[in-house]
This record gives C-alpha cells, sequence and structure tokens, in this order.
C-alpha cells in the first residue's frame, strides 16, 4: 500500500540521461533486484526512485502507483519465466524430453524467484492485465500436451492433461517454497522426469 510519503518524496535526479522508454525499463530492472531480497509489500517506490538514481516524480510519469508498478514486474516474471522454459525445451529437444524440460525449467525459476514467483501467482487470478499475459505459457503447455496425447483425445481429455501436468509440477514447487520437502534438483528431476512416460 502506498503512503503519503511515497507520494510526496521528491528526490534530486541524478546525472543520467534516459533514453525515451529506457527509464520504464531501469525502473523495471532495479524493482526486480530488490525483490531478490525484499517483499511486494514492503517495496517502496521512493527506494526504486533511489536506486534508480531519479526522482520520484520521474517514476510517476511511468507508475502512477505501486499497483500499476507490480504488474509490470509481474509481467516481466511472466516474461521472463516463459523464456526460461522455452529455452530449456529447445535444448532438450521434442517430445516427452522437452516436456519434461519445460516443468524442470518452472520449478527452478520459481525456486530461484521465490518472492517474484508468489507475487505473480497471487496477482494473476485477479489482475486482467497480468491474466492476458498468461496466455503463452499457458499456450505452450497446451501445444506441449496436444503434441504428447494419443490419437483421438478430446478436448476435455486434453483439459484435463494440462490440468494434470500444471498441478504436478507447481504442486512439487509450492512444497519446496513452504519448506514441507526439501530443495533437490535430483528430486525435482525424478519426480518430474517419470521413467517410461508416454504422454502427460
Amino acid at each position: 500500500m502506498m503512503t503519503v510519503d511515497d507520494n510526496s518524496v521528491n528526490i534530486k535526479p541524478a546525472a543520467r540521461n534516459y533514453h525515451h522508454g529506457d527509464l520504464r525499463l531501469a525502473v523495471i530492472e532495479t524493482g526486480m533486484r530488490l525483490l531478490e531480497n525484499s517483499n511486494a509489500e514492503s517495496l517502496s517506490l521512493r527506494e526504486i526512485a533511489r536506486q534508480t538514481g531519479v526522482s520520484a516524480t520521474a517514476i510517476y510519469r511511468h507508475f502512477p502507483d505501486k499497483a500499476a508498478l507490480l504488474t509490470a514486474l509481474a509481467i516481466e516474471g511472466f516474461e521472463r519465466l516463459g523464456r526460461d522454459q522455452a529455452k530449456a525445451m529447445h535444448t532438450a529437444g521434442p517430445g516427452i524430453a522437452g516436456f519434461n524440460a519445460s516443468g524442470r525449467a518452472y520449478v527452478r525459476f520459481a525456486l530461484a524467484h521465490p518472492t517474484l514467483f508468489r507475487m505473480i501467482m497471487a496477482m494473476a487470478p485477479t489482475n486482467p492485465e497480468l491474466h492476458d499475459n498468461l496466455t503463452t505459457p499457458m499456450q505452450m503447455l497446451q501445444a506441449n500436451v496436444a503434441g504428447l496425447a494419443p490419437p483421438g483425445a478430446t478436448q476435455a481429455e486434453l483439459r484435463i492433461a494440462v490440468l494434470r501436468a500444471w498441478s504436478s509440477v507447481h504442486g512439487l514447487t509450492m512444497l519446496m517454497l513452504d519448506g514441507q520437502i526439501s530443495i533437490d534438483d535430483g528430486l525435482i528431476d525424478a519426480v518430474i522426469d517419470t521413467p517410461g512416460t508416454k504422454s502427460p
């Protein structure tokens, strides 16, 4: 939640010349870095302004409030997650190998960026702008499931397969994030790369 101080602070800009659009990107990068060592609730526009080297007024030209900034950070988070999964799939190759690799990438992204991951998952159901950015990762999952499904699979069967795959990977992720099971790379591989798997 923003405070009066957040809205009224005016930090002297540093001697930087941002090109059009660069400041917005710089603010997002600073916010992403701060999320590595703090939580979304404590994230302050004033602190982001200070660390970016600009005035708070300059930030408000791009982000009218903290909610807008958090949405931008969450969108960037989803995009990074998607890139990690796509890269893992490309490296592993087609078929079940790529499918499993994308699942491992999902878990490892969340473990590497727990605050960001929790934030984007909490925001997605109620934030229309953010929900729209789920489309690409979900389309990737749906396409992978369809490619591995047996011939003649119905839409209802494909939907269940998608939910089963997502639930398995997301469930493992949350168990590790919540400390209910130890974070273990070998365990991630063992759970996701089920021997003899023919389809999701």
